[in-house]
């Protein structure tokens, strides 16, 4: 069984930065990693503990650290606002918030501060807290799902669990202590966590991480990071793969993996065509500590998100549903100052994955969408991701997204949301109309948009999934005409 502390040990021996900041080149080796852990050893602290570091190494650091110590860890968004904050404390049922050195306590709970090389208390007495729910194996980590289809749930995450996952995606990529990583996502999600840092760790290479995703610095850190891989979500290449965006393809980088929300194959096109990066499609959720399937290296499959890793899965109907070990079987909830626990699997331990999909005779996935994303048109079933494929056709569209709005007649009908690209000359009506003419000429009638919105911005969330939900709600006062009935 894989163990962070015996990795850190191992790892341990090599002087080589094993973290870096993509800002300033500057981080910290897995010594240095091993040592921070002894402090958390030496804090006295329990979990669950919060971790809101803007430190980006520090981040990563400490979260390996608390691990290492046996302390649980939760990983927190460190730019949120201190009502935000402390509402998330409230919902995770944390004792103690770790904070960036500098930054003002944003909560009642006991504060400490962290960096690279310290951990130190800054206010505050701990609470009494319940003890967790009982678990089989020892909880590290305590995960909230994204949130985009309504209230995050508590995820309970073991050692094993992250670790075994970890070894999957290193294994999956191919990496080696050679490969360097570059990992622009945010570090209190799951993504980054575990397919950027803890797959560094596993394999014994380096991961370069950023606070955030800038177009105009992303290839030049790239490129002076030294990067042989790229850890992406979807909005991240759209971007990247915009007309006038993307630079001659920087040596050393043979693949871009994708995860965080569904990969469109016009973006996966676009960005392909405009870096000569590969991009490896992959599918994963929190609930199964990250990675549920992956496209080979070197022989991806278009328009699918690969085989199973390390899971179980089927296909019930047309629904995806997941089975293994890592898969977590309950989730927890600390409602009323008390930790409470309900099944997250049935009975034979599947867990339903919300998602629609199918799989081949080779063993490949392929995902159509959410249950709840499906638009109803009189009966006729519209999926969205069919309707958007067309329009990232033009261009000068960056994302689309389709939802349905109320109709007094059929019930539901489609409308479309588009993002243009950067700079560009056309005026926004000009554009809403081309790709309705688009439509008219590529869809049949009941799939065509009612109405094209070309906005300015969508709701989004860290990794850039967008919020249906609230573009639903943008959808109901949408103006244009209905589809002629």
């Amino acid at each position: 069984m894989l163990n962070v502390s015996d990795l850190l040990r191992t790892r341990s021996c090599s002087d080589r930065l094993a973290i870096v900041a993509g800002a300033t080149g500057e981080g910290v080796t897995w010594w240095e990693v091993a040592d921070q852990a002894e402090r958390w050893r030496d804090s006295g602290l329990e979990g669950p503990v919060g971790l809101a570091l803007a430190d980006p190494v520090a981040m990563a650091a400490n979260f390996v650290a608390a691990i290492s110590a046996g302390v649980v860890v939760a990983p927190l968004d460190p730019g949120s606002p201190g009502p935000e904050l402390d509402a998330r404390v409230a919902t995770l049922g944390l004792r103690t918030v770790i904070l960036s050195p500098g930054r003002g306590p944003a909560t009642r709970h006991e504060t400490w501060h962290a960096g690279r090389h310290e951990l130190r208390h800054q206010r505050g007495h701990r609470q009494e807290t319940p003890p967790l729910p009982a678990s089989p194996d020892r909880v590290a980590a305590l995960m909230a799902s994204s949130g985009t289809t309504g209230r995050p749930k508590i995820i309970p995450l073991t050692e094993d669990q992250l670790l075994t996952t970890a070894a999957g995606v290193a294994r999956e990529l191919g990496l080696d202590a050679g490969e360097r990583g570059y990992s622009p996502l945010p570090l209190f999600h799951i993504n980054g966590l575990v397919v950027g840092v803890l797959s560094a760790l596993v394999a014994g290479s380096t991961i370069v991480v950023d606070d955030h995703f800038s177009r105009r610095s992303f290839w030049a850190t790239v490129q002076r990071c030294g990067a042989t891989w790229l850890n992406l979500v979807p909005a991240i290449m759209s971007i990247l793969g915009a007309p006038g965006t993307a630079p001659t393809r920087p040596s050393g980088v043979r693949l871009a993996r994708s995860a965080s929300a569904p990969l469109l194959n016009s973006i996966r096109e676009r960005f392909e065509t405009a870096t000569g990066v590969s991009v490896i499609e992959t599918y994963g959720m929190t609930e199964a500590a990250s990675q549920i399937t992956a496209n080979p290296v070197g022989a991806p499959r278009p328009g699918s998100v690969g085989r199973p890793v390390d899971v179980d899965l089927r296909v019930l109907g047309d629904r995806v549903q997941i089975r293994g070990d890592r898969v977590t079987p309950v989730y927890w909830s600390a409602d009323g100052g008390r930790w409470t626990s309900r099944p997250a699997t049935d009975a034979d331990g599947w867990l339903d994955t919300g998602d629609l999909g199918r799989v081949d005779e080779d063993g490949y996935v392929y995902l159509v969408g959410r249950d709840g994303d499906v638009i109803n048109r009189g009966g006729e079933k519209i999926q969205p991701r069919e309707v958007e494929e067309v329009l990232l056709r033009d261009d000068r569209v960056t994302v689309a997204v389709v939802v349905g709005r109320p109709h007094p007649v059929v019930g539901e009908e489609p409308v479309a949301f588009v993002l243009p690209a950067a700079g560009l000359p056309t005026p926004p009506e000009g554009l809403a109309e081309d790709l309705s003419r688009l439509c008219q000429s590529t869809l049949s009638r009941f799939k065509r948009p009612a109405a094209v919105v070309v906005a300015e911005s969508l709701p989004a969330g860290p990794t850039g999934k967008v919020r249906r939900g609230q573009i639903r709600a943008m959808a109901a006062s949408a103006s244009g005409p209905s589809n002629q009935i």
